[in-house]
């Protein structure tokens, strides 16, 4: 299995990460973080890539639950979501996965919680369509 999952779809990229934030909202993931890699680059090591935005959301149910199985599981949180501009207007969408995530922690009781979640992200990659409104 691989450690994210993605799809690629073309639109306009702002557009983009707000649809990709409104999917992580309806399955219950507020996004705490939003870091923009395109910016921060330039400004720290004057170079230039594409557009690049880290989402880092977070349920906040199911990491309770993670919390009181495993009381390390913050350093594993929150879940990553990347947007990245591939071409103009050719947008990759790609989160991680928690499963795999969770095997580095080898504790069996996070299992349950970590294929729920993967559930729910992979549902957001669901909900993703090509637009050219997006």
């Amino acid at each position: 299995m691989d450690y994210y999952f993605s799809k690629i779809v073309t639109g306009n990229f702002d557009a983009v990460v707000s649809k990709t934030t409104q999917l992580l909202n309806k399955e219950g993931f507020g996004v705490l973080t939003e870091i923009n890699m395109q910016q921060t680059l330039k400004k720290k090591l004057n170079v230039t890539i594409n557009k690049y935005t880290i989402l880092g959301a977070c349920n906040p149910q199911f990491a309770y639950k993670a919390l009181q199985i495993e009381n390390k599981i913050g350093t594993m949180l929150p879940c990553n979501v990347i947007v990245q501009e591939l071409e103009n207007n050719t947008i990759e969408v790609a989160i991680v996965n928690p499963i795999e995530s969770m095997k580095a922690i080898k504790n069996p009781a996070l299992e349950v919680i970590a294929n729920d979640v993967t559930e729910k992200l992979k549902n957001i990659i669901k909900g993703l369509k090509n637009d050219k409104h997006i």
